[in-house]
C-alpha cells in the first residue's frame, strides 16, 4: 500500500472537519496508509481540489450549507473522471437511501462515531488500493 493517502474533507462546519480528523488519527486502521487531509469549506473548493488530482477518498458532509454533501457527491460522480470513492456523513440513519441516490460509496451518521467512521474510511482506502493494483 502507498505510504500516504490524501483524504478530502468537505464541510462548512470546522467542528465536523475536526471530528473527521480526530476519528481518523494518523491512520484509520493498522493496514491503512497514513492519512493527509485536504479540507474544503465550499463546493467550489472541492471541485478545484479534485481537478488537481491526487485525492484518494472524499468525505462529504451531507448537512453542509449551502450545498450538501449529497448534491456534491452526485455532481462529482457525474463530472469527475475516475472520481475517488466517497464517504458521506448523513444526519440520520433514515437518510441512507439519499446516500444511495447520490452514489456515495459508503455512509455514516453524524456526529462522527470514531470506530464506525475509521472502519468505513479504511474500507474505502483498501478498495482504492485494490482498484489501483
Amino acid at each position: 500500500m502507498q505510504p500516504t493517502a490524501t483524504v478530502l474533507v468537505y464541510s462548512d462546519d470546522s467542528t465536523t472537519r475536526e471530528q473527521v480528523r480526530l476519528a481518523t488519527g494518523r491512520r484509520p486502521a493498522p493496514d491503512a496508509p497514513v492519512v493527509e487531509f485536504v479540507e474544503c469549506a465550499t463546493p467550489a473548493a472541492v471541485l478545484s481540489e479534485l481537478d488537481k488530482g491526487g485525492i484518494d477518498v472524499c468525505v462529504l458532509d451531507g448537512e453542509a450549507v449551502p450545498m450538501g454533501g449529497m448534491g456534491v457527491c452526485r455532481q462529482i460522480k457525474d463530472e469527475i473522471f475516475h472520481c475517488p470513492p466517497v464517504l458521506l456523513l448523513i444526519g440520520r440513519p433514515q437518510d441512507a437511501w439519499l446516500a444511495t441516490w447520490s452514489r456515495a460509496d459508503a455512509a455514516v451518521t453524524l456526529p462522527v462515531e470514531p470506530v464506525e467512521f475509521a472502519s468505513a474510511l479504511a474500507s474505502l482506502l483498501r478498495q482504492k488500493r485494490l482498484q489501483g493494483a
